[in-house]
């Protein structure tokens, strides 16, 4: 059974900074990419950023491009979302999500991921 935990969301100022994490367990993690995506308030879930299995290479929507940085701890199966200079447009529930192909690019569609977490609230104000 795969599980995918996130944690660190919350209400932040504009400006400011959190740090997402999402633990993962049930499956080879370190074998698959791994992505995390947002849904606003009636729009459509969308593509953050992706990280591939080692670790080497990231790929970031071009809104958050500067500002979030994607990690991971293989040894933990944790992956890791550093967000600074959030703006109100960054409101949203963020999901992270377990790739569907091992050794694979970082993909960012939604319908290559296999699992998804349970999301976690950011909201930031003005």
């Amino acid at each position: 059974q795969v599980q995918l935990v996130e944690s660190g969301g919350g209400l932040v100022q504009a400006g400011g900074s959190l740090r997402l994490s999402c633990a993962a367990s049930g499956r080879s993690f370190s074998r698959y990419y791994m992505g995390w995506f947002r849904q606003a308030p009636g729009k459509e879930r969308e593509f953050v950023v992706a990280i591939t299995w080692s670790g080497a290479i990231t790929n970031y929507a071009d809104s958050v491009k500067g500002r979030f940085t994607i990690s991971r701890d293989n040894a933990k199966n944790t992956v890791y979302l550093q967000m600074n200079s959030l703006k109100p447009e960054d409101t949203a529930v963020y999901y992270c999500a377990l790739g569907g192909r091992i050794y694979s690019y970082a993909r960012t569609s939604v319908n290559d991921y296999d699992y998804w977490g349970q999301g976690t609230q950011v909201t930031v104000s003005s």
